[in-house]
């Protein structure tokens, strides 16, 4: 009796046996805690391109994106109904009242309620430039939010699928891949030449662009 639920691949077990268990959460999950923060907050992600195609796959948590320089507000916002923690590459770090900063390099936060719950969401903090959303995958470019993100019928942001599928291509996994074939016959020619110029940008000779074109 390991205590683990069955079924687990190797990767999730021992990631659980470190971290502990997720919960999972909809994107329908965080606009319900997120009704009353008064940042601006959107999807990103597997689901982000679930909503986009209207194809559902399993997903092991919601990606829940803000600005960083909004941190101090999420935490100040949620101090009675979720404990934040810092992510630096798995070194975990409780945001608190006497130590609340963000470290420079960390940018995730992972949210739960308590120490014995699960894991509900991991949210990614980004970088702006003037207001403009900054391009992790190369830090030179910025966008207005309202270019790179859409807004669904049921009032929540999402990161545009070309965007979406541009951060996906670095690591290309199965469930990548999965989103990849699911969009790709609903992007606009316009967004299937954004993205195979821009994965030829960040990575040279990946196989998506071809198929874009």
């Amino acid at each position: 009796m390991t205590g683990y639920p069955e079924g687990l691949d190797p990767e999730e077990l021992a990631f659980q046996r470190l971290y502990g268990p997720w919960k999972q959460s909809t994107p329908a999950d965080a606009m319900a805690v997120l009704r009353g923060y008064g940042g601006e907050w959107w999807i990103a992600g597997g689901w982000a391109l679930d909503a986009f195609t209207g194809v559902r796959r399993e997903h092991e948590d919601v990606d829940v994106s803000l600005w960083r320089r909004d941190i101090e507000q999420l935490r100040l916002y949620l101090r009675e109904t979720y404990d934040l923690w810092s992510n630096d590459g798995g070194r975990l770090q409780p945001l608190t009242d006497n130590r609340p900063e963000q470290p420079e390099q960390a940018d995730q936060i992972w949210l739960r309620r308590h120490a014995l719950a699960p894991w509900e969401f991991d949210v990614v903090v980004n970088p702006d430039r003037d207001g403009r959303w900054v391009f992790r995958r190369d830090p030179a470019l910025d966008y207005a939010l309202e270019d790179i993100t859409w807004q669904a019928a049921d009032g929540i942001r999402y990161l545009n699928p070309e965007m979406a599928l541009a951060y996906k291509a670095k690591l290309a996994r199965p469930k990548d891949e999965l989103d990849f074939a699911a969009a790709l016959p609903l992007l606009s020619a316009e967004q299937r030449v954004w993205l195979a110029d821009m994965i030829d940008h960040l990575h040279p000779g990946h196989p998506w662009p071809a198929r874009l074109r």
